[in-house]
């Protein structure tokens, strides 16, 4: 059995550092970190812990306080996560290689300047997390802090010393550090309103299916109801504001959509990853509301918006995905990017019907004022409107560049005896 210690650093103390904010979560992570940086570092360790709708708030700044912590902070931050993270996610459909809602990598960087703030405020000279070097949320927060305070350290003492969940696992029963994982069960998890990402254990191996008790938000699907329930969202300018016609809070309509989507098994993502540093990863997500109103939103986007516009923003869609992941929410880029998807977000209000059955959010049906769906043109009954004698002319132009080419090829292959080019 490996010992029950982690790595010292005989030089930190001579750093000068009076006081290091501790981004905190009460997990494994971040409570040994607590003593870790206690021991090392010489300075007084304050704590912060957002809000972002995850629960366990309270037990977490308990825990902090047990471990000696005289400042665990918490902060409310909800709206703020749904109306500046959560929204421009929805109106971007924002996915990370079309399936990933991006759950816990946005909620990075509102964790990231919340911590600025308060490290301005209770002048600590450094923020600390508990990052991995292998993992993506070690960009985001380095990145967003340093760009947000070039003045603050970021202190990341999982990456630096190299420690391991065993060694972290020791430690914390060595120093009495209460955590809800153990050797033989040691799954990390990450959760706020937009969704919950499970790591580690078993997970760790791409062909194991994922055991069913590492679920908390979404029924499996072969457990789900054999009835399928239908739901009607109502956006406005691209945001859902009403549920089944209700209208609600954006908070609100998430909290019920999670309910509703995830008693009916939807939700459940399992893919292989690319992450930012250069490995693949597998990774098990549940985010029961984020594909149901994304899966939503996509279609009332289509149906509102022109067939240019619909090839191209899923160019700018991916792209915003790639850098909400990538570590770069405060690049200039995101902000041109967030301007174009705002301004087609304008027409995109409506209801749209969505069929919840055993894992999928199938749309079924969709109404908007601003929708470019003409019945008058689209019907083939009698009274349509639609002039089929211009659909000749159409196509003699359409098909010219095509029958030119096909020509000027099949006549090169007779010349050099080569295939014809399909």
């Amino acid at each position: 059995m490996q010992a029950a210690t982690m790595p010292k650093d005989k030089s930190v103390k001579k750093t000068g550092l009076k006081k290091i904010l501790l981004l905190y979560s009460g997990g494994l992570d971040t409570s040994c970190l607590v003593k870790w940086l206690q021991e090392n570092y010489g300075a007084e360790v304050a704590t912060i812990t957002a809000n972002l709708g995850q629960g366990g708030l309270e037990q977490a700044r308990a825990k902090a306080i047990k471990l000696g912590v005289k400042e665990a902070l918490i902060v409310e931050a909800r709206d703020d996560f749904v109306n500046n993270y959560i929204g421009p996610a929805i109106k971007a459909n924002g996915l990370y290689q079309d399936y990933y809602p991006l759950s816990t990598a946005i909620a990075r960087y509102l964790i990231a300047k919340l911590a600025v703030e308060c490290a301005q405020q209770i002048g600590a000279d450094a923020v600390a997390h508990g990052c991995t070097g292998k993992g993506n949320d070690q960009v985001r927060f380095d990145i967003a802090i340093t760009a947000l305070d070039p003045s603050l350290i970021v202190l990341v003492p999982i990456r630096e010393w190299n420690m391991t969940r065993d060694n972290e696992i020791l430690y914390a029963k060595k120093h009495s550090i209460p955590v809800p994982v153990d050797i033989d069960s040691p799954f990390s998890t990450d959760e706020n309103i937009w969704g919950r990402s499970i790591e580690c254990g078993v997970l760790e191996n791409p062909d194991q299916e994922p055991p069913a008790e590492i679920f908390a938000l979404a029924t499996p699907p072969h457990k789900a109801p054999d009835k399928p329930e239908y739901v009607e969202l109502t956006f406005e300018k691209g945001i859902p504001v009403a549920l089944n016609g209700k209208s609600l809070k954006l908070f609100d309509l998430i909290t019920e959509m999670n309910k509703i989507a995830g008693r009916n098994g939807v939700g459940i993502i399992d893919m292989v990853e690319d992450r930012v540093v250069g490995l693949k990863s597998r990774e098990v997500y549940e985010c029961p509301a984020a594909v149901t109103i994304i899966t939503a939103h996509k279609d009332l986007e289509k149906y509102c918006c022109t067939i240019h516009e619909n090839e191209f923003k899923p160019t700018v869609d991916r792209k915003w995905g790639e850098l909400a992941y990538k570590g770069l929410w405060y690049d200039p880029l995101m902000a041109d990017l967030n301007a174009y998807i705002d301004k087609v977000n304008e027409r995109v209000s409506g209801t749209v019907r969505v069929k919840l059955y055993k894992g999928h959010a199938q749309v079924v049906g969709r109404k908007s004022e601003n929708g470019l769906y003409d019945h008058n043109l689209a019907t083939y009954d009698a009274h349509h409107t639609f002039d089929q004698m211009a659909s000749p002319g159409f196509i003699e132009i359409w098909g010219l560049p095509t029958r030119v080419a096909h020509r000027v090829n099949t006549k090169q292959t007779k010349k050099t005896g080569a295939k014809t080019r399909q």
